[in-house]
Parts: C-alpha cells; sequence; structure tokens
C-alpha cells in the first residue's frame, strides 16, 4: 500500500484488509427529529422538537434490541411494523391516533444516511493501495441498501451485518467471518470503529488491530488502540 496507511501498530506491518463499522464510522443518521416532526406535520398531526425526540429514543432503543431480527426482507419488514407501532405509542396526542401505516411512513421518511465527508476519498484511496475493505456492522439486512443510496457500495469489497450472520459485535465469530471475506489473517487486518466495546475491544480481542474513531473527542481508547478523529487519520 506504499504507506498510505499510517496507523499500522510496529511489527504489524501494513494491513492488507480493513474491516469498517458502518454507523458513526461510514455513515451518520441525518437529522432524525427534524424530519420525523416535518412529516408528521405533513400528516396533520405537529409536534414540538422534544416529544418527537423522546419518542424516536424508544423507537431506536427497540431497534437496537431487536434490529437482528432482520436477517432477510421478509423480517426487515416485520421490524418495521414493530418499530412504527413503538413509535407511535411513544407519541403526544394528536399523533399517537394516527393510523400505525402513517406512523411506519413517517418514521421511514425521517430515516436518512449520509457518509461523513471524507469516508469515499478515503475508502476510495484504500483500495487503489491494495486493500480489502470489509464493513462489519452491527445492522439488520438493509445496510445493503444504505450503502448503495450513500454510494459506498462501490467503495467496499463487502458487508457483514450482525442480522445476516446470526451474532455481533464484540464476539469474535463475526471478525472472524470478516477476515475469511477479505482473505486475510487477523495479523494483516485493521478494524476501524467507533464503539470502544464493539469495535475497540472486540478487535483486539479476535487478534486485530484497532482504530477508534472517537468523531467529537468524548471517547477513550483502550491501550494499544489508536483514536482518530475522521478516517482520514488513516491516510499517512
Amino acid at each position: 500500500m506504499g504507506g498510505q496507511l499510517g496507523l499500522a501498530p510496529a511489527g504489524v506491518g501494513v494491513p492488507r484488509a480493513v474491516l469498517l463499522d458502518a454507523l458513526g464510522t461510514l455513515v451518520a443518521l441525518d437529522e432524525p427529529l427534524a424530519r420525523l416532526a416535518l412529516e408528521l406535520d405533513r400528516r396533520g398531526t405537529p409536534i414540538g422538537s422534544g416529544a418527537a425526540r423522546e419518542a424516536l429514543l424508544v423507537e431506536m432503543a427497540y431497534y437496537r434490541a431487536h434490529h437482528d431480527e432482520a436477517a432477510d426482507p421478509r423480517g426487515l419488514e416485520g421490524l418495521r411494523d414493530r418499530c412504527a407501532e413503538v413509535l407511535r405509542t411513544a407519541l403526544p396526542e394528536p399523533a399517537r391516533s394516527l393510523p400505525v401505516r402513517e406512523v411506519r411512513a413517517a418514521m421511514l421518511a425521517a430515516i436518512r444516511f449520509r457518509p461523513y465527508p471524507e469516508v469515499p476519498g478515503v475508502l476510495a484511496r484504500l483500495r487503489a493501495g491494495g486493500a480489502r475493505l470489509v464493513v462489519v456492522s452491527n445492522w439488520d439486512v438493509s445496510l445493503h441498501g444504505v450503502l448503495a443510496e450513500t454510494g459506498l457500495a462501490p467503495l467496499v469489497d463487502a458487508v457483514l451485518t450482525s442480522a445476516e450472520l446470526g451474532f455481533a459485535k464484540p464476539d469474535k465469530r463475526i471478525f472472524a467471518r470478516a477476515l475469511e471475506l477479505a482473505g486475510v489473517g487477523a495479523a494483516q487486518a485493521l478494524h476501524v470503529g467507533d464503539d470502544v466495546r464493539a469495535d475497540a475491544r472486540g478487535a483486539r480481542a479476535a487478534g486485530i488491530a484497532a482504530v477508534l474513531v472517537d468523531r467529537d473527542g468524548s471517547l477513550t481508547a483502550p491501550p494499544g488502540v489508536r483514536a482518530v478523529r475522521s478516517l482520514d487519520g488513516l491516510l499517512g
């Protein structure tokens, strides 16, 4: 890779594969509170930003606990139906009286992802330098669509979701499967993510060097893990 990857730990060598988390690393959730409030207002049920935030936090907590149930399109549809009902129940009146199909439509319209500005260029440079790129994420099957919609799908070599695989980070098995997809051993890979437990400690427990993405400077990297503020920090 000609030294493009600047964070290879001493003695490990330049990684032949880079494993990448998705949310918080490659993509961000784009203004869901404002979008949800707007979508509900369009349906004749205006709510304040505080109420939108409280309801969406309840829905997101439910989603995080159940996203691995959506391993295929049918499972995804069922999960979205349940999330919409959770969201509807958490909304104040009059929005709570909306049909669940309307709440679901508002919810899906509010959930949009965008790539962080530096991500496309960094991924392109890493691949041009010879690295295999594998997305490894605790996400449902819809991640494939998110990467396509954000233009990132053509920039990576493989995508691995916890829902499809059946176990999630920090489980060593998801990292082992990612290494298989990349065609490398643990010593030849680097994992990049924004979660201390799932990404940094999970990768280290699997024998993989790790970089912690700390975009707002609020995280404490475990020993032996380098922290960067954006993916630009991967390029030497």
